[in-house]
């Protein structure tokens, strides 16, 4: 392909960076525990200090791939799909998803919320962060909301979220992994005061997998 058809491919939504792809068990949130394809698409313009995926940020550092070859390999293997970043919805979701959907896929996605929603998503997972607001329509329409807590600060920040969800939006608070030690008696004891909260664990990094 030539670099104006690699744009056009890319606008569409029909070839997109990807850094990895993998089949695992989800580790976090309400699916805990359950097997399902990542899809980790490259790019990330939020640039949280304590990402643990920063090779995800440089798009131009990661292959485009075709996204229907993709989905019909991903769901060969699973039915449940999540497809995270970098921050996913950078890019047009529309066609990946409609392929997706094509092969008989149940679609999550995990999102700072940075970027409004494109394509058809089953579970949407909103984990937002501090140097970048969240658009309407993720907050509107969030399945969860993760917070990560670094400091105590982010109890406040996760609070001013759990306010703007739908009532029908899960609430869970996750230690961010390298202030565990420090943070998790503290989260613990905030969700025992605040039971709408619960707590969400990284059981993927506790069991060794991607």
């Amino acid at each position: 392909m030539i670099g104006e058809e690699k744009e056009v491919l890319k606008r569409e939504g029909k070839f997109l960076p990807l850094m990895e792809h993998f089949y695992t068990l989800q580790g976090e949130g309400m699916h805990a525990g359950k097997a399902a394809y990542f899809i980790r698409l490259a790019g990330c313009d939020v640039g949280c200090h304590w990402c643990d995926v920063k090779d995800s940020w440089d798009e131009n550092t990661h292959p485009l791939t075709d996204m229907k070859a993709l989905a019909k390999e991903a769901t060969d293997l699973s039915k449940t799909i999540v497809i995270t970043g970098g921050e996913p919805l950078m890019w047009n979701l529309d066609f990946l998803t409609s392929k997706l959907k094509e092969f008989g896929a149940t679609i999550h996605i995990e999102t700072s919320g940075a970027y409004s929603l494109s394509g058809q998503l089953d579970w949407i997972t909103l984990s937002p962060k501090k140097r970048a607001e969240v658009k309407p329509d993720v907050l509107e329409k969030a399945s969860e909301l993760k917070c990560i807590i670094f400091n105590n600060d982010d109890f406040r920040f996760a609070e001013k979220h759990a306010a703007l969800v739908s009532p029908d939006c899960k609430l869970y608070l996750q230690v961010e992994w390298s202030k565990k030690e420090k943070m998790s008696p503290l989260v613990v004891e905030y969700v025992k005061q605040n039971p709408q909260w619960q707590v969400s664990v990284q059981t993927h990094k506790y069991l060794d997998i991607p």
